[in-house]
């Protein structure tokens, strides 16, 4: 505080512009400079060979920017250090999401490059550099030569339109989140299918490089398996925020949890969740209901899904609240095999007859001749199938409300119905509703009962996509159960 310029700012401003720093986001090269090579050093004073000029570089350009401090992750984290290392993992989102600036230096995009060479570049291709250019709020693209990418001199590159749109065509990141992306769990298999294009050098980097998009803390353990690493993560999204998203995958199961796939590229394809019918289809199958004899059966199932408990995962061990459709029958289809895998025709009490594609080899049987083990297909419990506002929702809504207005009395609001009518048929339409919603095609799990009571997932090559066969079927809708589900 004894220099004159400073004394009369606010302690505040003086210690954030003295404190604050710029990051480095690229793809690693041939022997980047380590700690141990820069440490009790002087940056500018190493020799300018290989990538220690990128690194002299990086610090000239953060300098120039008026900031005192330099990240790199490849000179800034000691790699031998492993208490360190953790941290570092589990910090490098806030990290960056703090930093006045974070450049992204794309060594493989020539000068005076054209729009659509980012898209091109492998930095886009890597796992870390997902949260690297989500978590900051400015962001500046250099080309090779550390001229800025498309000659773009704005102050933030979040806020081109050109090169957003490349890069939300290029990634699959939608433009909203490129720019103000929000880390929690809400869309989880959305992340996932972001993380699924991605390559790390390190095969548990790439559970490791999303830890902070989904704001988890987790142990890292360089030396696990990629499937224990990516089941970890898994395994805490689901426990954390009952979201089961992260269970709409087709391949190979993990070894960590039959539920989970063995490798985040499952997430690739699109999720099969799929829509509810617009708001006029929607009366047009309640309308029939209402003076049908599935009332009292949607009342029944309506309380059965609504006491379930929300899904729990620990230990490797999945408790998956479901509705659950007994296989009848399970043949091998043998002129559909392929190499690898094997096709069976399904059949399940109040499902259209399917075909399942697997790698497992299954017990055939039918009704002339059983078989021991259980077979179900099953709909995974979504709570918000049973059509309730969000909590989120209802307070944003009583926050919208003034006081005068929550307890002041309107003529035109007419009088509360004093039996209760009005909430007894908006009881009704609700059940109704949910009935016509749980009669639409949905995405399916083919489940295997073992020895111990537990269940298998089957793996699936494809999306398992159950047609329900008629309102008759509302009757096997009741057979509501949580599953437990190991490896």
């Amino acid at each position: 505080m004894k220099h004159p310029h400073l004394q009369m700012a606010p302690i505040e401003e003086v210690v954030t512009k003295y404190f604050c720093w710029v990051m480095l986001s690229h793809r690693w090269e041939h022997k980047e400079p380590l700690l141990h090579d820069i440490q009790d050093k002087v940056v500018y004073d190493l020799g300018p060979v290989g990538t220690v000029v990128k690194l002299q570089t990086f610090c000239k350009v953060a300098r120039d920017t008026g900031c005192h401090w330099a990240w790199s992750d490849t000179c800034c984290i000691d790699q031998n250090n492993n208490v360190e290392l953790q941290r570092s993992v589990n910090s490098m989102f806030v990290w960056y999401r703090r930093s006045a600036l974070t450049i992204v230096y794309l060594s493989d995009v020539p000068p005076s490059a054209k729009s659509g060479a980012l898209a091109k570049s492998v930095w886009i291709t890597r796992g870390w550099t997902v949260q690297e250019f989500l978590a900051p709020t400015v962001v500046l693209f250099y080309q090779a030569d550390w001229t800025l990418y498309l000659n773009d001199r704005s102050p933030n590159h979040k806020e081109s339109g050109t090169i957003m749109q490349e890069l939300e065509y290029s990634t699959g990141i939608n433009a909203q989140a490129l720019v103000a992306f929000r880390p929690g769990m809400s869309g989880a298999r959305e992340k996932l299918q972001w993380g699924s294009t991605r390559a790390t050098t390190l095969q548990e980097d790439i559970a490791y490089s999303l830890f902070g998009i989904f704001g988890i803390h987790l142990p890292v353990i360089y030396g696990e398996s990629k499937q224990n690493a990516l089941g970890r993560l898994l395994q805490e999204i689901v426990a954390q925020s009952g979201d089961i998203s992260a269970l709409d995958w087709a391949g190979k199961s993990s070894e960590f949890n039959s539920c989970l796939p063995a490798d985040i590229t499952s997430y690739k394809p699109p999720p099969c969740t799929l829509p509810y019918p617009p708001e006029d289809q929607m009366q047009m199958l309640v309308s029939p209901l209402r003076d049908s004899d599935v009332l009292g059966l949607a009342q029944a199932v309506y309380t059965l899904l609504d006491n379930l408990t929300a899904p729990r995962f620990a230990n490797r061990r999945l408790h998956l609240p479901c509705i659950a459709f007994p296989v009848t029958e399970l043949r091998r289809r043998r002129g559909q095999d392929s190499e690898n895998c094997f096709t069976y025709d399904v059949k399940a009490n109040g499902l259209d007859d399917l075909l399942v594609t697997t790698e497992d080899k299954l017990i055939q049987f039918s009704p002339a001749r059983p078989t021991q083990q259980t077979f179900l297909l099953v709909r995974p419990w979504n709570r918000h199938d049973l059509g309730l506002p969000d909590f989120e929702d209802d307070a944003r809504s009583a926050g919208d409300w003034s006081e005068s207005e929550s307890l002041s009395y309107h003529p035109s609001d007419g009088y509360p119905d004093e039996d209760g009518s009005d909430d007894m048929e908006s009881s009704f339409l609700r059940e109704l509703r949910l009935i016509a919603r749980l009669g639409q095609p949905f995405g399916a799990l083919l489940l295997a009962q073992q020895r111990g009571g537990e269940y298998k997932r089957i793996a699936s090559n494809r999306n398992i996509i159950a047609h329900v066969r008629d309102l008759d079927a509302v009757h096997c809708m009741k057979d509501v159960r949580t599953l437990e589900i190991l490896a």
